[in-house]
């Protein structure tokens, strides 16, 4: 009598707590996971997702706060919770994970996934059907023995940049990914590098641009154990890009799945992308992950009214008090007389003054605002206290608990309610008992150019700005990001440059450290470049910025940072020469310069003399030099200009001169 194969439970695994810290000062003392998101917790939304395709075994890798997400789904599945029936959450936990592949390879190690599964985060908001994509997946690995993942994409909006897009090339017909880049959250990329033989060894390649990756991938049972056999996979980027790259030597080959216009899919991995997710639940988007069908619960607590106002049933409204649209109040919340709430979400338990106007804003369970205070574009965390006549504006986080005296006006700050720690204490303000300024730690998107049109800028990682939406498309946005954004901006981990440049940094310590040959070191560069994309401009730039973080390092730098440089250059001056050559390459390397010389002071006071020293060395010539100099004239970066203006009157003179002479 032949037994009746056993079918294999539908298995995901949903990455957690401890791989995003992007949420400051929210996820110092609660998971990402039980981050609120229009009151419900993103945990919730991920399982009711997994719960709805078909799910029975779920996988919870957390890193952070393991004890509060397991009381959070013991109290879910104690109450009847919709997600939980049919479906099982096995929590695991591992210290020593430091990103999203340390945790797979522990998995592998621990052997719980067997065959396909749905690999997510708890940061990913989505009513697709997965069960659709799996299968997909699996006739894909019928016709492709090779198939390791199916990664999912989202088209996305128009001239949004979250750090979660991302463009590839395909084949048409297979949909097998040939290219994967993701792009720059701050940048409009006007151009791209595709290798040749993509296009020469493939027939019908189709390219798409601006494609949104909520960071959903369907994958084979190959996909933990390549994981586990190349360390060098941190991010889930990390293992598209080592596939593609070693196709032939890992024998191994990823899908597209692209998901259908009324099927979303967004990674919140920013405050950003925080906001505008809000706003697409409200405007129910994400149907049917609304309010008022109970989002993992089983009692219908909200009613929906026109213009998506969602109130619960059990709450305070003052009978002068106005609700425009786009507005969900939580239980237990009262609003008081002649006060203004619209394109926001009260949580449990909130209590507004009077005449108060609460516009774009996120408030948590248990916030207190005073009479006659100004919410804007803001997100306060739980049990925050506002005084009266207070106005909070232009992106204001406040973390858990944060006090606000009454008639305090705070613009684009992060506050929290304990001092800072000993790092931060020299940048941090103290703006009440329980209020104190959390130093933003991406100063480097205050260095770029503002635009004209404030709804139009767009930020990554950046906790202190929100934006002002006008829905004109439809929803999309979602993660390391990447950056790519990226991406990786969309993840704990960096972004390519960072990446780049402190794999350079480190080859360049380690050969100057031994004093191995110098070609070994420019093979070693060459080969992250084709790693991460790099672009030879990129390659120059980096290469320099390692170089002078190097001279930083060196116990004899303060002294004689100029002497210091001629020790490093004596050694690398060959890898220095291979890539600053020529005009461009020659700007790249001053750009190195001017950034540096914004993060360390050494390199800010000595700027003159280490550019000097190149000059006389031949690095780099006096046509660029004089070229820089005018371009940070017109930049107006009065710091630079001041301590190269000795120099380059010199350099003039001396241009002069010999013209005279001739």
């Amino acid at each position: 009598m032949n037994q009746l194969e056993k079918k294999e439970p539908v298995q995901a695994i949903l990455i957690g707590d401890g791989f995003n810290d992007c949420f400051v000062p929210f996820t110092d003392r609660k998971p990402l996971s039980l981050l609120s998101l229009v009151n419900v917790p993103l945990l919730d939304y991920s399982l009711e997702s997994l719960n709805r395709s078909g799910v029975e075994e779920v996988i919870l890798f957390c890193g952070h706060h393991v004890d509060q997400v397991k009381a959070h789904v013991k109290m879910r599945q104690a109450t009847g919770c919709s997600w939980s029936i049919g479906m099982t959450v096995t929590i695991v936990s591992s210290e020593g994970c430091r990103c999203m592949g340390d945790a797979l390879r522990d998995l592998d190690a621990k052997g719980l996934v067997r065959g396909n599964f749905i690999l997510t985060g708890v940061d990913t908001v989505t009513n697709a059907n997965l069960a659709a994509i799996l299968e997909e997946h699996k006739r894909a690995v019928k016709a492709d023995k090779g198939t390791a993942m199916t990664v999912v994409y989202k088209e996305g909006v128009p001239q949004q940049r979250t750090g979660n897009e991302v463009m590839i090339a395909m084949d048409k017909n297979s949909k097998r990914l040939l290219f994967h880049q993701r792009l720059k959250p701050l940048h409009k990329e006007r151009n791209f590098v595709i290798p040749l033989e993509i296009l020469t060894q493939n027939k019908d390649v189709t390219l798409r641009h601006g494609l949104m990756d909520p960071q959903i991938a369907i994958c084979s049972n190959t996909a933990l154990p390549l994981f586990s056999d190349n360390f060098d996979f941190l991010t889930r980027d990390d293992f598209v890009r080592g596939l593609l790259i070693n196709e032939e030597i890992l024998a191994s080959t990823i899908y597209v799945s692209l998901l259908a216009s009324e099927e979303y899919g967004v990674k919140v991995n920013n405050w950003q992308s925080y906001q505008i997710v809000s706003k697409d639940v409200a405007n129910r988007y994400v149907y049917p992950l609304v309010p008022d069908m109970g989002v993992c619960g089983n009692v219908l607590r909200y009613s929906f009214c026109r213009n998506n106002i969602y109130r619960h049933r059990d709450i305070r409204l003052a009978r002068g008090s106005v609700l425009k649209a786009d507005v969900v109040i939580g239980e237990k919340s009262e609003v008081a007389d002649k006060t203004v709430v619209e394109n926001s979400v009260l949580g449990n338990g909130c209590k507004i003054g009077k005449d108060c106007r609460i516009s774009n804003c996120f408030l948590m369970d248990g916030v207190e605002v005073g009479d006659g205070c100004t919410l804007e574009h803001s997100i306060l965390g739980g049990q925050v206290k506002i005084g009266a006549n207070c106005n909070l504006t232009n992106g204001c986080v406040l973390g858990e608990e944060v006090e606000l005296p009454k008639g305090t006006k705070v613009s684009k700050l992060t506050l929290q309610s304990s001092n800072p720690e000993d790092d931060w204490t020299e940048g941090s303000k103290r703006l009440g008992d329980r209020a104190f300024t959390v130093p933003d730690a991406s100063e480097e998107n205050e260095d770029m150019p503002d635009s004209e049109d404030e709804d139009d800028q767009n930020t990554f990682n950046h906790s202190m700005r929100l934006h002002r939406l006008e829905r004109k498309q439809a929803p999309s946005i979602y993660s390391s990001s990447s950056e790519e954004g990226e991406s990786r901006a969309m993840s704990p981990v960096q972004e390519d440059a960072n990446i780049f440049l402190s794999e350079v940094l480190e080859s360049l310590k380690r050969g100057y450290s031994e004093k191995s040959n110098p070609d070994y070191l420019i093979l070693e560069i060459n080969s992250s470049r084709y790693a991460y994309n790099m672009s030879l401009s990129e390659v120059n730039f980096y290469v320099v910025k390692a170089i002078l973080h190097l001279l930083i390092m060196q116990e004899n730098a303060t002294k004689n940072v100029v002497a210091t440089m001629g020790q490093l250059l004596g050694y690398f001056g060959s890898v220095f020469k291979n890539y600053i050559r020529g005009r461009d390459a020659m700007m790249d390397c001053l750009k190195a310069f001017e950034e540096t010389s914004e993060q360390e002071e050494l390199i800010r006071s000595k700027i003159a003399q280490l550019v000097h020293y190149l000059y006389e060395k031949d690095y780099i010539t006096e046509e660029v030099i004089l070229e820089w100099y005018e371009d940070l004239e017109d930049e107006g970066d009065a710091t630079v200009k001041k301590s190269l203006a000795k120099l380059v009157d010199w350099l003039m003179q001396s241009s002069e001169e010999e013209e005279d002479d001739d």
